[in-house]
């Protein structure tokens, strides 16, 4: 399925895993130019790409990159029962398979690669450069579940038996939390529009998702020192779903040389999608600057490279 506006292409493609399982991909690239590089989207948890993250795909294909997504199992409409993840390493498996895949078209292996993860998804894009550090040229790190915050977890006594249970009733959705929709966004317009997307799981957590979910938290938050790519995290100082301490403390424990940390007071959990539209705009204006310096760069450089080959094998020719 195609759908076009005046500057940007919109393709969308079901593809199979060597498990069988379907998953929904989507991409937004620009319509009459090649991208300058690509962008892999990670969505967080219970939303989906095409209609939920549609802003952060228009957006960044607008200003010329090619960006592309896909629904986990589980979610929007991939296969899988809603709102289930059996298991995180599979989930960042199917996402690798199938962004290696888009990068090594002969038209992108030139192209600059980053990662963009929203909430859940900042940790799939951390476990996607644990899984190749050198592969990727950069991160943009919305709201990164590298803790989830104490107010959407819960009771603390109630944890051991809820990870008891994972095991033998996991897709049960009776994990006592409270409502992300109305936790994550601060716009009531996009809390409805969430609420009556048929692709958006809308219930409470199943076990095995939360007992999942809360084991990557617990990985990444004690790996932070390992993290070694080029990332701009984004993060709003009033969320409630993700811990922004956690988020400072990656960008102080990251052994990363080129890292940079936004905090916007007084901003909630959905910087992208559920703020004032002016607060969105912000978000998306330092996203886009900091994809574009490294981007110009990286161009810079390879052009010189390209350059320096071209006049060395002319001055090898001149010499015979």
């Amino acid at each position: 399925m195609a759908e076009d506006n005046e500057n940007i292409s919109y393709e969308e493609e079901y593809i199979t895993n060597s498990h069988g399982t379907k998953f929904f991909t989507c991409r937004w690239v620009p319509k009459n130019s090649e991208p300058k590089a690509l962008v892999f989207v990670c969505h967080g948890y219970a939303v989906e790409c095409s209609i939920t993250m549609k802003e952060t795909f228009t957006r960044l294909a607008g200003a010329g990159y090619g960006v592309y997504g896909m629904d986990y199992v589980g979610h929007g409409k991939s296969s899988g029962l809603q709102g289930y993840i059996p298991n995180f390493t599979d989930l960042v498996g199917d996402c690798s398979s199938f962004f290696l895949g888009v990068s090594d078209r002969p038209e992108y292996k030139t192209k600059q690669r980053y990662l963009l993860g929203e909430s859940m998804g900042g940790a799939v894009a951390l476990l996607l450069h644990r899984k190749h550090p050198s592969f990727w040229h950069g991160a943009v790190l919305v709201a990164p579940m590298c803790k989830i915050a104490d107010e959407m977890k819960p009771p603390p006594l109630v944890i051991p038996i809820l990870k008891k249970f994972a095991n033998i009733i996991p897709t049960w959705s009776i994990v006592p939390t409270n409502d992300v929709i109305d936790m994550a966004n601060k716009s009531p317009e996009k809390r409805q529009e969430i609420r009556n997307n048929p692709y958006c799981y809308k219930g409470k957590p199943r076990l095995k998702t939360a007992e999942q979910m809360l084991s990557v938290s617990l990985d990444l938050e004690s790996t932070l020192h390992q993290v070694s790519l080029p990332f701009l995290i984004v993060h709003g100082g009033d969320d409630k779903v993700t811990d922004p301490s956690v988020s400072k403390l990656l960008h102080e424990s990251a052994s990363s040389s080129d890292k940079k940390f936004n905090l916007y007071p007084g901003m909630w959990h959905a910087l992208t999608s559920g703020e004032p539209p002016e607060n969105i705009d912000r978000v998306f204006h330092d996203i886009i600057a900091w994809l574009d310096e490294r981007t110009v760069a990286a161009n810079l450089r390879s052009e010189m490279e390209q350059k320096a080959k071209h006049d060395e094998r002319a001055l090898s020719s001149d010499m015979k």
